[in-house]
């Protein structure tokens, strides 16, 4: 992958982070909208904010496990390349 390719992969994934990020924002309510809410209404949004934040959660792990594998993948060629050459 070059490094222009990269660049751009990566200024996408902050754009569509920061659009999350700001979605989220507006979708929250306000601090002084909770404490005027009923237990019922609070907790369907504390179960919506947890429902978010179990989505962004998994996309990170398995970012994560893709990362790692992508560095076991090259450990390995190394050692394979070392033992032919």
């Amino acid at each position: 992958m070059s490094e222009r390719t990269a660049n751009g992969e990566l200024r996408r994934a902050i754009a569509r982070f920061a659009r999350r990020w700001h979605r989220a924002a507006q979708a929250a309510p306000p601090p002084d909208t909770l404490a005027a809410m009923g237990a019922a209404e609070f907790r369907a949004a504390v179960a919506e904010r947890l429902r978010g934040l179990e989505r962004d959660v998994a996309e990170v792990r398995s970012r994560v496990n893709g990362l790692l594998f992508m560095v076991a993948g090259a450990a390995v060629t190394q050692v394979v390349l070392r033992l032919l050459g």
